[in-house]
């Protein structure tokens, strides 16, 4: 993660005193503004960084397939359910497991989700027993949680549950001048990939940038 401006270091600052305890964390911001980088940072400062990082797209699985892909399931439980599967709870036992878009999430999951939370059991589809997971949570998204509650579609519970610590991620237009400091990281790294001996911006480039 790279910046030098008030915003980049609040947000760094406030990355390293919740990643050392084992709070929950709801990171807001636009698309594009690094969510995703953020909850690795997180991962890597925390005592978990020797464990798993588990990651799922939430807007990008059919609603039907979520709660497979969170929880596992086991063989029969389905139709293609042809095996056990462990889910990626059971996968990020012991680590960190980032939700992206975790607005996207049905309301009956975010149920099954907040059991999870409160208890740490879980079941797979199909299955009886419950297993216990070690798990912290980090999820982002780039929706108005708030909002999504007021209007029925989120679950207070839950909103609440993963927003013990909230990371708001500025846009880059709101950083200043670190627009030139990761202008300049990638410029060297296309340098070394090209083998070229130097590269630079034009007065006119970095003009363009801050238009």
């Amino acid at each position: 993660m790279i910046g030098a401006s008030e915003r980049h270091t609040r947000l760094m600052s406030d990355i390293a005193i919740v990643a050392s305890s084992d709070l929950t964390v709801l990171i807001t911001g636009e698309t594009g503004v690094g969510k995703e980088l953020v909850a690795s940072e997180i991962h890597a400062q925390s005592p978990r960084a020797d464990k798993p990082l588990v990651s799922l797209n939430c807007a990008a699985l059919p609603h039907a397939l979520v709660e497979s892909e969170l929880f596992g399931h086991v063989r029969g439980a389905f139709s293609g359910a042809s095996s056990d599967r462990r889910g990626k709870f059971e996968l990020a036992d012991g680590g960190t497991l980032f939700l992206d878009e975790v607005g996207e999430l049905p309301l009956a999951v975010q149920a099954k989700l907040l059991r999870v939370l409160q208890n740490g059991q879980l079941q797979r589809i199909g299955s009886d027993s419950e297993h216990r997971v070690d798990v912290r949570l980090v999820a982002a998204t780039n929706r108005d949680l708030a909002e999504e509650v007021r209007a029925g579609r989120f679950r207070a519970d839950f909103y609440h549950r993963l927003s013990v610590y909230p990371l708001a991620v500025p846009p880059l237009r709101e950083r200043g001048r670190d627009v030139l400091l990761l202008a300049g990281f990638f410029l060297e790294e296309s340098r070394a990939r090209l083998g070229l001996g130097s590269l630079r911006l034009s007065a006119d480039a970095q003009a363009a940038l801050f238009a």
